[in-house]
Formats: structure tokens, C-alpha cells, sequence
């Protein structure tokens, strides 16, 4: 009873100030407005759009090997336009390389850092996209699929110029737009 009685008066006594601080700050909360395409989406389309942005990246690093990083700057751009659904709001992207106080991109404007570097507002960016990748093929572990959304798992293989492979873990959710296009809404990669 004393031991209680003790602690209380700590508690209550005006010398003890108690801060309950939140141990993450209130999470973003996307809602994409958009209309889903009322055809379901395929494995074969999943596998495609796996493929697509893995091409991407190798000619996103081509074209900064031959025409210079204002021109991979573009592409990049124009890959993120058309691959990931951040026009439809913001994207749920953990970047390979990233890392506090930036790990997570849900902004093209983030995205596009990541692969080409260069954006002061995300100064550890080196421009993954850049880094000389001569190939890159996706080995999946599972595609689960439910009418007009798509998820992924499994390991994405980079072979860089000097013949050296880094495989990562990937998992990626796709949703079907308005349009019949897959859109990336999730991207999560690590090594």
C-alpha cells in the first residue's frame, strides 16, 4: 500500500510533467478517385507490365550512357507517367536505396528523384536508374490477383555494366485504369 500511495503522489505531484509523445506521426491516407476498368486483370498482363518497367530501366540507363542525363531525366519521367498511378494519387513506393529521412516516395516528384538523382529536396538520391544497368528479369515468387488489382512477390535481377548481378526482393500491386492500363499503386523493393 505504501509503494502505491508513493507512486501516486508521484504522478500527481506538479513537479512530474508527463509528455506522451506518438511514436510515428499520422500516416498518410491516399484515396485514389478513379474508376477501376471493369475487365479483371491477367498474369499475362501482370508479367507484361513486370517486363515493361524492367526494360525502362535498362533504356532509361542507355540513353544516360548516350544522349546524357537531361535526356534520361525525360524518359524517366515519361516511365513514371505512364507505369506508376500517381495521377491518380499518391503511390505507395519504398524504394531499394532509400533510406530515412526519405525512405518512402508517394510523389512523382520523389520517384523521379530516386531514379535519376539530382533533386535537392532528396539529396542521398544517386539516380538508381543511372547506375549502368545493361539487364534486368523479374523471377516471381507469387502473383495474387483479384478482379481489377494485381500484387506481386518475388526477385528482381539487375546485371550492371562491369557483369556484376544484385538481386533484390520486389513486390509490387498493380490496378487496372479506366483506360485498361496497369498502373503500379505499390512498390516495394530491398535488398
Amino acid at each position: 500500500m505504501y509503494l502505491l500511495r508513493n507512486c501516486l503522489l508521484a504522478l500527481t505531484s506538479p513537479l512530474i510533467v508527463l509528455q506522451v509523445v506518438p511514436v510515428f506521426a499520422e500516416p498518410l491516407v491516399i484515396n485514389n478517385k478513379f474508376t477501376p476498368s471493369s475487365s479483371p486483370i491477367t498474369k499475362a498482363e501482370v508479367v507484361n507490365a513486370q517486363n515493361a518497367w524492367c526494360n525502362a530501366l535498362v533504356d532509361i540507363s542507355k540513353v544516360n550512357d548516350t544522349e546524357g542525363k537531361a535526356a534520361a531525366t525525360a524518359l524517366a519521367k515519361k516511365v513514371i507517367d505512364s507505369a506508376y498511378g500517381y495521377q491518380m494519387g499518391g503511390v505507395l513506393f519504398k524504394p531499394t536505396l532509400a533510406k530515412a529521412p526519405q525512405t518512402f516516395r508517394t510523389t512523382s516528384e520523389g520517384a523521379l528523384s530516386y531514379f535519376v538523382g539530382g533533386n535537392p529536396a532528396f539529396p542521398n538520391d544517386k539516380g538508381f536508374a543511372l547506375m549502368g544497368w545493361k539487364k534486368c528479369t523479374v523471377s516471381n515468387s507469387a502473383i495474387f490477383i483479384t478482379a481489377d488489382s494485381a500484387t506481386s512477390m518475388g526477385n528482381v535481377s539487375f546485371l550492371n555494366k562491369d557483369g556484376k548481378t544484385t538481386t533484390v526482393d520486389k513486390t509490387w500491386t498493380f490496378i487496372k485504369d479506366p483506360s485498361g492500363n496497369l498502373r503500379i499503386v505499390v512498390h516495394h523493393s530491398s535488398l
